[in-house]
């Protein structure tokens, strides 16, 4: 008698991420292990952890000429995006894959994520949901005016640190901020209170 076979598991896959927040110089960036069983939902919390953002606005990606976002029952059903909880990474990643995510649509913070690394994962191995890799500069404070109005205050902290829009700019962001400052452990501290509260 034939005995039925279980159907073999997807392989998995752990993806590396290079992100990069869009017309700001120096670049802020960020290198992000991400692993293929994860929704863009759960990828949109760990952008906002790796990044230093607080999830205080609306959001949405561009993959392949799609929108992928939580869809709003009150927008036109023709314009409704995707809905980012119901798409895997494993499904739409792939070697060298460039897509887009922007925050805020106010301040419209515009992330380029390039997938630079797929490796298999095996059972040994192991895989962590995510882990920050490495990065390079501060996020910029919420609601300071998206790249042109940040990149006009990093240009006055630079050119006339001394003058009063300068010292108004960092009594409002904090005495204590600094442009230059990446902390990949309290990035990686923020993702695990995030695992922790089940990415929401």
């Amino acid at each position: 008698m034939a005995t039925s076979r279980k159907p073999k598991a997807k392989p998995a896959y752990s993806y590396l991420l290079q992100v990069e927040l869009e017309d700001i110089t120096p670049t802020i960036w960020r290198q992000v292990w991400v692993d293929s069983g994860m929704s863009l939902h759960t990828l949109h919390h760990v952008l906002q952890a790796a990044m230093g953002w607080t999830d205080a606005h609306l959001h949405e990606f561009s993959i392949k000429g799609k929108r992928y976002s939580l869809p709003d029952p009150e927008d036109d059903p023709g314009r409704l995006p995707v809905d980012e909880r119901n798409i895997l990474l494993g499904q739409i990643l792939e070697p060298g894959l460039e897509f887009k995510y922007l925050y805020d649509y106010g301040d419209s913070w515009s992330h380029v994520i390039r997938v630079e690394e797929v490796n298999p994962v095996t059972e040994t191995a192991g895989c962590k949901p995510a882990l920050v890799d490495a990065g390079q500069g501060a996020c910029p404070p919420e609601d300071s005016g998206g790249a042109p109005g940040y990149q006009d205050s990093l240009d006055l902290l630079r050119e006339d640190p001394e003058s009063d829009d300068a010292q108004s700019f960092l009594q409002w962001a904090g005495e204590d901020f600094d442009p230059s400052r990446f902390d990949r452990h309290a990035a990686n501290a923020a993702l695990l209170r995030m695992a922790w509260n089940r990415w929401g």
